[in-house]
């Protein structure tokens, strides 16, 4: 069984992602459903996180003097919160499977981002699971002709946006993992809401965004219920995330390709051709690969923090 950099075993941090990429994978069903009352999924990302961070707060108050007190938290609220806002409102206007695969380029920023920000130096395992994860993306997302995807549309470059920012998130929660753990929680709470917010009243500013709909209980139940699930989500995302290597959690959470494709095939948004089941066995052997044990020694805590 891997092991955390903690030195525990890597089983509960593990299980945790992937209740966390669980609630991700089937999100884009709720956002539709909302989107057809009229909430777009801005609104519906806002009102989500700024439930989270009422009850965060009735539960621990002393959460936001905490973050108060960490400067270094503002860049979490950044990251968190564009994370949402490009993937939530890519999963709800564009193809489910697509945008979750271009999502998950985010091992390659991973990659690109840990060295510099974490000190950790990729291994040869580590570059040998990303080109395996990679190649499963690749032919999924390979073009009929035989031609190489690019971004066609806005939830394409809205996936990429949410990949890097997921990146950076999961980079962060290691960097900060001595802040206070409610002001990190309380960090992404308050991102989610506040960039979302932002994105939202520029893009209605812009005539793109339409103004979010009177509340209505067939809509809000609906948020409720999606704001619990994103709330024991992230909490998921927080303990895994701290616990083990940015690569690591990275792979696991391509598990959410598994959920994101299986929910959507089922509910007859998604088919599944063949090259997609191919790269998703890809996918899945990444994933499965990165809870081997790591041959080299654990990176300390406190590397790359200032």
């Amino acid at each position: 069984m891997a092991s955390s950099p903690r030195g525990g075993p890597a089983l509960w941090p593990v299980l945790a992602l992937m209740l966390n990429a669980l609630v991700w994978g089937i999100s884009w069903w709720p956002f539709r459903v909302l989107q057809s009352h009229g909430v777009h999924p801005l609104w519906s990302t806002a009102l989500i996180y700024l439930l989270s961070l009422l009850c965060l707060l009735a539960l621990r108050p002393g959460a936001l003097r905490a973050f108060a007190s960490q400067p270094g938290l503002w860049l979490l609220v950044v990251a968190s919160g564009l994370t949402n806002v490009g993937f939530n409102w890519a999963v709800t206007v564009g193809d489910v499977v697509r945008v979750v695969l271009l999502f998950y380029l985010m091992p390659a920023w991973t990659v690109l981002l840990a060295w510099p920000l974490l000190g950790e130096k990729p291994t040869a395992g580590a570059l040998a699971r990303l080109a395996l994860a990679l190649a499963g993306v690749f032919t999924v997302l390979q073009a009929g002709d035989g031609g190489w995807p690019l971004p066609r549309e806005a939830a394409d470059w809205l996936a990429l946006l949410g990949g890097f920012s997921f990146s950076l998130t999961n980079i962060m929660l290691r960097r900060l993992q001595r802040a206070p753990a409610q002001a990190r929680i309380a960090a992404m709470f308050g991102g989610g809401a506040l960039m979302a917010l932002a994105a939202g009243l520029a893009g209605m500013g812009a005539g793109i965004v339409a103004a979010p709909p009177a509340p209505s209980f067939a809509w809000t139940g609906v948020a409720l219920v999606l704001g619990l699930a994103f709330l024991v989500g992230n909490v998921g995302l927080q303990y895994g995330a701290a616990r083990l290597s940015a690569h690591t959690t990275a792979l696991v959470m391509l598990s959410e390709v598994i959920f994101a494709s299986a929910s959507s095939v089922a509910l007859g948004a998604a088919d599944l051709a063949p090259r997609t089941w191919l790269g998703g066995a890809l996918i899945v052997a990444a994933a499965a690969w990165s809870a081997w044990p790591e041959r080299q020694a654990a990176v300390p805590a406190a590397a790359g923090a200032k």
